[in-house]
């Protein structure tokens, strides 16, 4: 599936009704305000699917919304869903459209609608072919109105207003379930509507009756003896005016078994519910008895072999969980859904209203500057998804400041949450409510393990996302890291203070290999951070094992194995005076940076890939740029996981956790525009300071895609650092030949000769491994 979002207001005022226009025209419509005006807005969200099915949503002030060409192939269905106006036919017959109306009828140029007020509009577009054998009538020639006075037409249009608000949050196989629906409801609301003279002339009673027989085709299909005279015993007709029937809308009895049995037979290949059966099982359900026919059959419908559609993704969208469970990252089988698009009836929960609807913070097109805050409301806990709304959408170029909060916080309450507003909000969880619910890509109903909403399966609060208008896929987005503050404490006990934690825990590397009694242990180490001007050190102030908690609903948790659960204090035992006399150097930096991944689902914020993320390589801080490749509409840059201070590899699990605030200016790269050889081809997170570049390598560079169905459960057991290693050279070595204009065997000499490999951490999953380039190597100095 394709999705595509546009808005105004992503560009500057007076470029905005020809950025409207153009997005039209890419849609093959034509459109415009009526007037000029500076507060012109439009949008559009857009999703197409393998069926070549189309589903527009537009939204915008008084204009015309025409067809600008004719496509005999396609069919559409609109819904006003506000706004009034006039229905346009091509040859020029005007009739009224009210909130609410529906409008069925063939693709033909100049048909559309003249709105006279503000509007919303869902245009459904689909091939005729995959709808006309489920409508049983000849299409009109006209654009045909469907008032919408009936109960059953109420509720088709309360389900496209609904599917308008998830558009871009469907999986593939409820986007076919939608579509097959879509032409079932159409010939109700026909029928429902009554009149002599409904679509291309057809009586409705004529309709009614046919749409009888067809329910009693569906509930017969699987019958492989059904035959004309078997319907029409049931029906009450005789055979011969059964016949008629069928030769009134221009069908048979035979052709329309057999296309309603191939299309129930396509649906099953392609769902998740039926990948235990066999292609041959599928075939006798619906009533074929010969594979063989039933293959060529399928092939001559649709135009690939039954075995091709199952397997190719470009077709379906199926995978399953399976395998067992894991402590960390979501285990297989976690839920009966695919893995690409992962419980989308949960994701309501991220979504606050779609996303143009939202509230943006400092969206003002003048604004140079923003400051988005950490609170309730914009933060995502655990989990990267392309269908998480921006908070803030912003131009290239402008400068961000982003208060970000470490997912550790509650290790201590009294230091780093009581009295701070903003980490308050973000963390409140009583027995009644728990401002953020979901933390992790895991179910809302805690059916895995039962921890929490979410599961625990990624674990960072991250701020934003952050849109950059005009960002697309291919283009690369330059994050530059001009600040970092730690987060003072807001209780006036700790005043002017900062602190941190840091959590040996069950996923460090060090875990399996203690020495001293209890070996399965997990410590909690709170360090204070100094924050004078000019202080770069932390030192530690006390440690304590991690006891069995209880959160404030009621679920005990053994290990540290879900974030933000409340640490009661009265079960630990505060040892002081550990690691006396020794400062640690401070490095504060972002663990956490990344843009959203083109992945239909949620995707577990602990391992790192191709569009960044949980990076956590100490680099990543004031005076470095990271970046990132751009594989949505947006960018949707993400940041979190702020650190006071961690070594490479990150051995214990964690850094010391400390929550931070950022500077950041965010700079787009057009794909077309790209000069620099290390950007043109840029499918990794890229470091630069001012002395380097640091090429990130992961044990599987892109995870979501090499590992298939189990992604994000197989990535948790296949990693190494062999693996990380090998895929840091190969980026370096490609890294000096496109930049240097290098013959492999140069690179190769100076790699070995000049460049560090540094293990960047064993904590993640994904494992990592960086590549040091020295710009001093080279007679110029200069960013990219």
């Amino acid at each position: 599936m394709q999705n595509w979002d546009f808005a105004t207001t992503a560009y500057l005022e007076g470029d905005r009704e020809d950025a409207w226009r153009q997005a039209l025209s890419s849609l093959g419509l034509k459109g415009g305000p009526a007037t000029s005006s500076q507060r012109f807005i439009g949008v559009i969200s857009a999703l197409s699917t393998p069926h070549e099915s189309e589903y527009i949503y537009l939204s915008s002030s008084a204009q015309k919304i025409v067809i600008g060409e004719a496509d005999p192939s396609t069919v559409m269905l609109c819904l006003v869903m506000d706004g009034h106006g006039n229905l346009i036919q091509p040859n020029g017959e005007y009739s009224e459209v009210l909130r609410r109306n529906l409008v069925f009828g063939p693709v033909l140029a100049g048909a559309g609608f003249d709105f006279q007020s503000d509007f919303r509009l869902l245009i459904v577009r689909m091939p005729r072919s995959l709808v006309m054998p489920r409508l049983l009538f000849p299409l009109a020639g006209k654009l045909e109105l469907i008032v919408g006075d009936s109960e059953f037409t109420e509720i088709f249009s309360d389900m496209l207003e609904s599917m308008v608000q998830r558009i871009g949050r469907l999986t593939l196989d409820q986007i076919r379930s939608i579509e097959s629906s879509i032409t079932e409801f159409l010939a109700m609301c026909v029928m429902s509507e009554g009149g002599s003279d409904k679509l291309g002339g057809v009586t409705g009673r004529r309709a009614s009756l046919l749409q009888r027989v067809s329910q009693i085709i569906e509930r017969r299909l699987s019958e492989s003896e059904l035959s004309l005279a078997d319907i029409a015993q049931e029906s009450g007709m005789s055979v011969r005016n059964l016949q008629k029937l069928f030769e009134t809308f221009q069908k048979t009895f035979s052709t329309y078994v057999r296309t309603r049995r191939l299309e129930r037979c396509r649906d099953d290949l392609g769902s998740y519910l039926t990948r235990q059966l066999s292609i041959s099982e599928i075939c006798y359900r619906w009533g074929f008895t010969d594979p063989a026919y039933f293959s060529r059959a399928f092939r001559d419908e649709f135009g690939v072999a039954p075995r091709e559609y199952r397997k190719n993704p470009h077709f379906h969208n199926s995978a399953s969980q399976e395998g067992r469970p894991s402590l960390r990252g979501r285990p297989q089988r976690w839920l009966p859904l695919d893995d690409k698009g992962p419980e989308r009836a949960d994701l309501s929960d991220i979504i606050h209203g779609p996303a143009h609807e939202r509230a943006l913070i400092g969206s003002s097109p003048d604004q140079r500057e923003h400051y988005l805050p950490a609170t309730a409301k914009t933060v995502h806990w655990g989990y990267f998804s392309r269908f998480i709304p921006p908070v803030l959408e912003i131009r290239s170029g402008d400068i961000v400041t982003i208060e970000c909060l470490t997912h550790h916080a509650y290790d201590d309450y009294e230091r780093m949450i009581k009295d701070d507003p903003g980490a308050e909000d973000v963390f409140h969880w009583t027995s009644e409510e728990k401002n953020v619910d979901r933390r992790g890509a895991g179910p809302m109903d805690a059916s895995t393990f039962g921890r929490g909403a979410g599961e625990g399966f990624g674990v960072h609060i991250c701020t934003g996302p952050v849109a950059v208008a005009g960002a697309k896929p291919g283009d690369v987005l330059e994050v530059r890291i001009l600040s970092t503050t730690p987060r003072i404490s807001g209780n006036r006990e700790f005043s002017g203070k900062a602190f941190g934690s840091n959590a040996a825990a069950f996923w460090g590397f060090h875990y399996h290999d203690l020495l001293t009694e209890p070996k399965e242990r997990e410590v909690i180490t709170i360090y204070e951070v100094d924050c004078n001007s000019g202080g770069r050190y932390a030192k530690a102030v006390y440690n304590y094992r991690w006891t069995p908690q209880t959160d404030p609903y009621g679920v005990l948790h053994p290990r540290i194995d879900y974030p933000g659960v409340p640490v009661d204090h009265s079960t630990i035992t505060k040892n002081f005076g550990v690691l006396k006399d020794i400062t640690i150097p401070v490095r504060p930096h972002f663990g956490v940076m990344g843009l959203a991944p083109d992945n239909s689902g949620l995707v577990d914020s602990v391992p790192p890939s191709h569009f960044g993320g949980n990076l956590d390589n100490w680099r990543v801080g004031a005076g470095s740029v990271v970046y990132l490749p751009v594989a949505v509409a947006g960018g949707l840059l993400s940041v979190g996981d702020p650190h006071a201070s961690q070594g490479d590899a990150e051995a214990c699990g964690t850094a010391i956790e400390c929550s931070m605030t950022g500077e950041f200016q965010l700079i787009l790269h057009k794909r077309r525009e790209l000069t620099n050889p290390a950007l043109m081809d840029l499918n990794y997170p890229l470091i630069e300071t001012d002395d380097e570049w640091v090429i990130s390598g992961f044990s599987h560079p892109n995870y979501l895609d090499e590992l298939g169905q189990d992604a994000q459960s197989e990535i948790y057991k296949k990693s190494s650092v062999d693996l990380a290693m090998r895929d840091a050279f190969r980026k370096v070595r490609r890294f000096l030949m496109a930049m240097r204009d290098l013959s492999e065997d140069e690179a190769i000499s100076l790699i070995s000769v000049a460049v560090d490999f540094g293990v960047t951490q064993v904590a993640d999953g994904n494992w990592g491994v960086h590549a040091i380039v020295r710009k001093s190597l080279f007679e110029e100095d200069s960013r990219a």
